[in-house]
């Protein structure tokens, strides 16, 4: 499942959560550090291992 990046508008604290895509789309996140639902969803670096060599 996908790692997702927030931050809260109200504490402004940064949080992440995993979570599947449906959860994401239903859109009910809370900080868990002030239980606010008022987040941003942040952008987010990743990396993807393959068996290709480069």
């Amino acid at each position: 499942m996908p790692v997702y990046v927030f931050q809260c508008r109200d504490c402004h604290k940064e949080f992440t959560l995993v979570l599947r895509m449906k959860e994401l789309e239903e859109g009910h996140i809370r900080c868990p550090h002030c239980q606010s639902s008022n987040v941003e969803q942040m952008v987010a670096a990743f990396s993807a291992v393959t068996s290709k060599k480069s």
